[in-house]
């Protein structure tokens, strides 16, 4: 079993940068899929980037590509969100989730942190 906590969320205005990060316990962490994902007030929880156990393939949406830079830290049980350039449109309730599937469903993810607020001020 994966326990999540995530954090580093906050105000930030268009154009900063955040760093999020996602703490992770259970001695399987290195072996699951981690991703990351986001919902904004009145829409539906969407994928934002993914990392599999080994690090090496990332994934992202197109809305991100360029400006969010997913990694992780097996050593750690941390896996992180870079975030740059920053869009009021990326306003909402980061998660983090763990899958043992290498997916961008948010179905397929069977653990997920709290969520942490980021707000992007124009």
């Amino acid at each position: 079993q994966v326990q999540l906590v995530d954090a580093g969320g906050g105000l930030v205005q268009a154009g900063g940068s955040l760093r999020l990060s996602c703490a992770a316990s259970g001695r399987t962490f290195s072996a699951y899929t981690m991703g990351w994902f986001r919902q904004a007030p009145g829409k539906e929880r969407e994928f934002v980037a993914r990392i599999t156990w080994s690090g090496g393939f990332t994934f992202y949406a197109d809305f991100v590509k360029g400006r969010f830079t997913i990694s992780r830290d097996n050593a750690k049980n941390t896996v992180y969100l870079q975030m740059n350039s920053l869009k009021p449109e990326d306003t909402a309730v980061y998660y983090c989730a763990a899958s043992p599937e290498i997916s961008r469903s948010f179905r397929d993810y069977n653990y997920w942190g709290q969520g942490t607020q980021v707000t992007v001020s124009s």
